[in-house]
């Protein structure tokens, strides 16, 4: 397992974040969305990665069927590995750590495995005793404070037994949107058929909405401002928006005065990255979307947006 770092660079002299605003009780958070194509796997990829940057003991739990995240890291041979995975943890007592890998990035990996979908089907039909606190059980009550100081879930993008896994377990979501007609609704489903039915047994927090992959201007009447302006006009939502998707003067913006480019935007470092089986600071570490995943890293952290103004 990845070592502590002993320099929390959250808190260095070039950060934009005060010490006074970082929460150190470990935490474990799930990026979940009822809805594919929206970039969940990139986005817990690169903030495991800053907060382990953070000094951060991290464990990142790939529990995708897909397998995006932990192909992604270089992980496919164990992807393919269906001697040895999450099953065995579940099912038959074996030690997490030993489904458990270092990776080159100060950060531990619990890989997805390609029979993932088959371990979802025993955890439904099997005699499992509270099937929706396995991973709490088996993984996370166990590892999280004495191993590790957060816990990052990459979640299906479908309701399934491994979904409610992941919330069960984590209690915390980011919750990423991509510009499209289904942004929003696919924001509203999630909370509808996933949050909401586990409010009623779980304190379960949005620690942020996250528009990512926007690629367009906004100071026309594009999806990417579309989707930012109703994020940005809800009432109930303001204190989830992180900084670098925050928008309150649109008439500036409209006029010319302000040219900002929110959200998390479409790079090729990013798609890059992937395929050298990197996270994005290890693969371009000038790249600009690096502030995003910090702020992200920050909210977890603190368990809530901080606000720079």
């Amino acid at each position: 397992m990845a070592s502590k770092n002993s320099q929390n660079s959250v808190n260095s002299p070039n950060s934009p974040y005060q010490s006074a605003d970082v929460d150190s009780a470990p935490r474990a958070v799930s990026v979940s969305m009822l809805k594919g194509g929206v970039g969940k796997s990139t986005i817990a990829v690169n903030v495991t990665r800053q907060l382990a940057v953070h000094g951060h003991n991290t464990l990142l739990i790939d529990l995708d069927p897909n397998g995006h995240a932990s192909v992604g890291l270089g992980f496919s041979d164990q992807y393919h590995d269906t001697s040895k995975d999450i099953g065995d943890v579940f099912f038959d007592d074996a030690d997490p750590s030993s489904v458990i890998y270092d990776t080159d990035y100060e950060f531990d990996l619990l890989p997805s495995n390609e029979e993932l979908e088959q371990i979802e089907r025993e955890i439904v039909i099997g005699d499992v005793f509270q099937p929706s606190a396995l991973l709490k059980r088996e993984v996370v009550t166990p590892l999280l404070e004495d191993e590790y100081d957060y816990i990052v879930t990459d979640s299906p993008a479908y309701r399934s037994r491994l979904t409610d896994n992941a919330l069960v377990a984590t209690t915390n979501l980011l919750l990423p949107l991509a510009p499209g007609n289904e942004a929003i609704s696919g924001l509203e489903r999630t909370i509808e058929r996933q949050i909401a039915p586990l409010r009623k047994h779980l304190d379960v927090d949005v620690l942020a909405l996250v528009p990512n992959m926007l690629s367009g201007r906004i100071d026309q009447q594009t999806q990417d401002r579309q989707l930012l302006e109703r994020l940005n006009s809800h009432d109930n939502l303001q204190d989830r928006i992180p900084n670098f998707a925050r928008i309150t003067d649109w008439e500036a913006i409209d006029s010319g005065e302000q040219k900002p480019v929110p959200g998390i935007r479409g790079r090729t470092s990013i798609t890059k990255a992937y395929g050298e089986n990197k996270p994005l600071l290890d693969y371009d570490p000038e790249c600009d979307q690096l502030a995003c995943f910090k702020e992200l890293a920050h909210i977890v952290e603190t368990g809530r947006v901080i606000r720079h103004d």
